[in-house]
């Protein structure tokens, strides 16, 4: 199955794109989506569904899978935050593509054994499990890590219902 994981955000969304078959991962692509801060915002949502309308249209992805919102100190950058998701959710929606919702600490948890864990914990175990990816930045890594949680929780369920 080919899984899109997604993180989040106004300013810049992540995305990977990975092939779960069994328990062995393989990366397929990934990158980021840029908006320009100075822009108004309809059009900043506008070019973040446009792009990533494309990345799905490209790679058709039978399953996706997106982090959660967290609540930070700034509410104007929580409401962003989760106008942005709004925006990835939608494109996935569109595609037919069912989504799997995952917090931040569950996607640590999943990756590194610890909700507790840092951006470069979980950029490492992204690179041990997708060996020989090159990745195009912070968030693509995050997108890569809500993918292979995806997959995992996927092969969980699977292995729970033949049992």
């Amino acid at each position: 199955m080919i899984i899109l994981g997604l993180d989040p955000g106004l300013g810049c969304t992540g995305w990977g794109v990975i092939r779960a078959e069994g328990n062995r991962l393989s990366h397929i692509a990934n990158g980021q989506v840029r908006t320009d801060a100075r822009a108004p915002l309809a059009e900043r949502l506008a070019k973040l569904h446009e792009a990533l309308g494309e990345v799905v249209a490209e790679y058709r992805p039978g399953g996706a899978a997106v982090e959660e919102v967290f609540v930070n100190d700034n509410p104007q950058s929580t409401l962003k935050l989760g106008q942005a998701r709004g925006v990835v959710l939608l494109a996935a929606a569109q595609a037919k593509v069912e989504v799997g919702e995952y917090a931040p600490r569950l996607v640590k948890k999943a990756l590194v054994g610890t909700g507790a864990a840092d951006k470069n914990q979980v950029h490492a175990m992204v690179q041990r499990l997708l060996p020989g990816a090159q990745i195009a930045g912070a968030d693509a890594s995050d997108a890569l890590a809500v993918a292979i949680t995806h997959a995992h929780h996927l092969a969980s369920a699977r292995r729970g219902v033949a049992a």
